[in-house]
């Protein structure tokens, strides 16, 4: 019973971050220390009533998972709103969650053999961050006109949108840089040096396609905030389990 009052406690902050982080590209450090701060009587709870097994876990996740984190961090694989949302699931989540609902024990995949439940959400939202080209692709599809397939792999990270929508539209990178050359063309390449994330604030784009150098649509690309992925790994790490590790498991037993 325990571990469901815990999932339902943490939902509502999860589902803040993602709030938040969507509308303004950021999380408010007051999110994870609110959530921290009260979810300290989960951990006191189980503190005395797991007594020195539970205090041992609660140290080894907390540890091991803050270390991981930070390195993560500082290789810049995401934010620090992540990184502190992820350590405090560490605390609450010393060990793997497991219960009983409607007669079925979750998670319905089993438990993986590494039982820290913050690498499982993780890893969890690493393969859903990997899924999502495949889900933009197919949006493209569903979208499709011919000026794509002048650029087909930029259906699998974007999307065209016209260039006089950008202004009403905020945090849309640009897939392209555009120049204007010294004859008065324009040159347009792939943002290899990093995206631009000011889309909304390209005047000179309408300016291009009011002289007809460019077309009225381009490439964009939404840049979706990690905070979703480590939401959907939350779910799926509850209700599934590893999926990584069971996707793995039944290639090598295939």
């Amino acid at each position: 019973m325990i571990e469901i009052l815990k999932i339902l406690f943490t939902m509502p902050f999860l589902l803040y971050g993602c709030y938040t982080d969507l509308k303004e590209r950021r999380v408010s450090n007051k999110v994870w220390k609110y959530m921290l701060a009260s979810g300290s009587v989960f951990v006191i709870y189980e503190v005395f009533t797991g007594g020195l097994p539970y205090v041992k876990s609660l140290i080894l996740s907390s540890v091991i998972v803050f270390i991981s984190i930070y390195i993560l961090f500082q290789l810049g694989a995401f934010g620090g709103g992540d990184a502190k949302g992820l350590i405090v699931l560490s605390i609450l989540f010393p060990l793997y969650p497991v219960f009983l609902f409607s007669g079925k024990v979750y998670p319905l995949l089993g438990l993986p053999p590494i039982g820290l439940f913050t690498f499982t959400v993780l890893e969890n939202a690493l393969l859903i961050t990997v899924l999502v080209p495949l889900g933009m692709f197919f949006y493209n599809l569903l979208h499709f006109s011919p000026q794509m397939l002048k650029n087909p792999l930029y259906m699998f990270i974007g999307y065209r949108t016209e260039v006089f929508s950008l202004k009403n539209k905020e945090h849309l990178g640009l897939l392209e840089k555009f120049e204007l050359d010294e004859n008065g063309a324009v040159t347009r390449k792939f943002a290899r040096s990093g995206l631009d994330f000011d889309a909304n604030r390209k005047p000179e784009l309408e300016e291009y396609v009011k002289k007809g150098l460019i077309e009225k649509d381009i490439w964009v690309t939404p840049g979706l905030p990690f905070m979703l992925s480590i939401t959907a790994g939350f779910i799926t790490a509850v209700i599934f389990g590893d999926l990584i590790f069971y996707a793995v498991f039944n290639l090598i037993g295939s």
